[in-house]
Parts: structure tokens; sequence; C-alpha cells
């Protein structure tokens, strides 16, 4: 089958040509740029199927969206600049058949820190490879979802998110991030949140159950520093969302 790479960028030098590398099977792929100023432009212009589209962002779901219709093929194989594929997953696409009834197929992942894979996260497996006729995106908080029309299914090779960005801009998008958070909590009715959510709206639990479930649950104590590194940024992700909280609920 042939698979279309889209990728949304912004300020992504730091990841995009780790990516881009595991991508030179592809025919063509879409970049829907959001107004980078680091040399993102000038590392995407070097890999010549590499099309890319500036686009101001206003949402997630809107920007992916948008790069949907500037896919041609009927796959679409979405990936953020810091996801990379290893070449176990890359066979596995290509064996697929081209009249499996199957319209959307769900990967997990594998964290990196320090370019050293976890052995558990917090991140979901995400329906990445789909055909695009069936596909939509919606915003959900901070993040956008995806809705696939018709049979799903799970490929067994993972996707590796190895983030490379500075700590400072991590911080400035988990800021960001859970401003929308705090949005979607409130105006959720809390019959509706989801059990986590729910969790996280005390403002006291989450930060500790997030250290907990990382660190033990997750395992990531046996996966020292880099381990204890991620926890120690999910529980400060937790922590920013607990302030955010309070600010929007007595500020």
């Amino acid at each position: 089958m042939e698979v279309t790479p889209l990728i949304l960028t912004y300020n992504e030098a730091a990841n995009i040509g780790r990516t881009l590398e595991q991508l030179t099977w592809a025919k063509r792929i879409v970049v829907i740029d959001s107004g980078s100023t680091d040399e993102t432009l000038d590392i995407l212009r070097a890999y010549p199927q590499v099309e890319i589209f500036t686009r101001p962002f206003d949402t997630h779901a809107k920007q992916w969206n948008y790069g949907l219709d500037k896919v041609e093929s009927e796959w679409v194989l979405s990936l953020d600049a810091d996801y990379v594929l290893p070449p176990e997953l890359i066979e596995e696409i290509r064996s697929l058949s081209t009249d499996t009834p199957i319209n959307g197929f769900f990967i997990r992942f594998k964290y990196c820190v320090f370019g050293k894979p976890l052995r558990g996260t917090l991140l979901p497996p995400r329906q990445a490879l789909f055909r695009r006729e069936k596909a939509n995106y919606f915003d959900d908080g901070h993040t956008q979802q995806l809705e696939v029309q018709g049979k799903s299914g799970f490929l067994k090779a993972p996707i590796y998110h190895d983030d490379r960005k500075p700590l400072a801009r991590w911080l400035w998008a988990q800021d960001r991030y859970m401003v929308l958070e705090v949005k979607k909590l409130l105006a959720t009715p809390a019959h509706e949140l989801s059990l986590g959510d729910r969790i996280r709206k005390t403002k006291i639990l989450a930060p500790f159950v997030i250290l907990i479930y990382c660190l033990i649950l997750k395992g990531g104590i046996l996966d020292g520093w880099a381990g204890w590194y991620y926890t120690f940024q999910r529980v400060l992700a937790e922590i920013l969302l607990s302030i955010h909280l309070i600010q929007a609920e007595k500020g």
C-alpha cells in the first residue's frame, strides 16, 4: 500500500532530522509547519520528498485536518516531529495488504529519555495509520482525538517517542497544554469525566498518583536516571495543572 507520512512541526530542529531519516521509503511526506523560526525548514528542505505547507496554529485538530486535505494517497501515517520509526515497524507497514478490511491501525509507544527507551510510559497506543477518507480529528483538551470509521486493528512494532528539545521549550509547551486541560476539566460535567480526570480535578492526588504509577507500576525506577527524569516531568506537569486549576477556580 502507498502511505503518506503527515507531520506537524514548529521549531523541531532538535528532532525532525531523526524522524525523516526513517521515512526515506515514502514517495511523499506532507509537513504542516506553524511558522518555525529555527533550522526546522532547512532540515525539511534537505529531503526531496518533503512538501511543506505553512498554516498558523490555532488547534491541533484543525491543523491535522488541514494536513489530511493535502494528502493524496489512500493511507496516512500521522506522526509528531519527535517520533522515530524502527525498522520492524516500517517492515510491518510495508507488509500490510491493500485490500485489508481494517481502516485504522493503533501503534503503541516506547518513550525515550536521552535516547534510552523506558520500560513503560503514560502514552496510550495511537491510531496513527489509517485511511484518509475514513478519518477526522477533533479537539480534546490540549491535544486531539482521531475518529476513524469502520474496523480498527493493532500493529505489533512500536513507535519511539524521542523528544530532544530543551527543557525550557518543554516547560513552555506544558504550561500552554495545562491551560487547555483546565478549560476541558471545568467545562465537562463530573459524570462524563474519566477516573483519571476526576483524580486530576482534586488538585492534590494526581501528582502523587503519577509518581507511584511511573516509578513503581511502570517500572521507571528500574530505568535509572532516565526513569526518574520522565517521572519528574510527568509529576511537574500535574503540579502545573493543579496550579492552573486553583487559579481558575479561586482567582
